[in-house]
């Protein structure tokens, strides 16, 4: 059974930044409450940052990976290229070099990848390629991966702030609900 300290990062923007509300009504504050019951000696850190690009990230990472060590590294960034109209081939590069940085700065470190679907009004073309893009980090990558995270929330107005892009506070426990599943893998011993 292991007792040691375990870190889980994460590396996201405004939709996982608590954008909008009090931090601790976040995601990641209730999982940081979730876990203080089933698996005390994980400590999360929120490095998330309103706005981010993967640009932003790339440049980011390397000393938040130094510094913590994490045993996972939950990934939610490319939204912001996205919505900026970039280059997706370049959003993708930068994606799989801080996916690869994990493991170069611990090599028991994991990979969580989270997901977004664009507004409609980026046209389906453009979505499908950003859709493509995540999926295909996820396969090349063999990382757990959910394709559209916000999935259960979007799209009910009563769970979506005034802007109609991010989740309000009460969208957090079920977005929450969503990915657990993903890091409860993380907390399962790993056979030697």
């Amino acid at each position: 059974m292991q007792t040691a300290q375990s870190t889980w990062l994460v590396f996201g923007d405004s939709l996982s930044a608590a954008y909008g509300m009090d931090e601790q009504q976040g995601w990641v504050a209730l999982l940081q409450k979730k876990l203080q019951t089933t698996a005390p000696r994980v400590q999360v850190v929120n490095a998330s940052i309103s706005g981010e690009t993967t640009s932003g990230g790339k440049q980011r990472l390397p000393a938040l990976l130094q510094q913590y060590q994490p045993q996972l590294l939950i990934l939610e960034l490319g939204a912001n290229d996205a919505l900026r109209g970039q280059d997706l081939r370049s959003t993708q590069q930068n994606l799989q070099e801080m996916i690869a940085s994990c493991v170069q700065a611990n090599k028991e470190c994991q990979v969580v990848l989270l997901g977004v679907h664009l507004p409609t009004n980026y046209g389906p073309a453009y979505d499908e390629m950003f859709q493509t893009m995540y999926q295909t980090l996820a396969d090349n990558n063999g990382i757990l991966f959910d394709a559209f995270f916000l999935e259960t929330v979007v799209g009910d107005p009563d769970l979506v702030q005034r802007d109609g892009l991010h989740p309000n506070a009460s969208a957090q426990p079920f977005i929450l609900q969503r990915v657990w599943p993903l890091f409860e893998r993380s907390l399962l011993p790993t056979e030697s």
